[in-house]
């Protein structure tokens, strides 16, 4: 699985309070690339509820 961030994140939080094994909210989401393997369902729900839809799954 490889998650990206797209530019039009707004630095929510949304995807940190759903999954923050693998994201973090300083100015923007960052993805801990490591921590994906085992977080696939968070990763996706995440990506589900992100309000500007950034989050990119593929």
């Amino acid at each position: 699985m490889n998650v990206t961030i797209e530019n039009s994140c707004i630095g929510c939080g949304a995807c940190e309070s759903i999954c923050d094994a693998v994201f973090h909210v300083e100015d923007r989401a960052e993805v801990n690339s490591a921590n994906i393997a085992g977080n696939e369902e968070c990763v996706k729900e995440a990506a589900g509820a992100c309000p500007v839809s950034a989050i990119v799954v593929e």
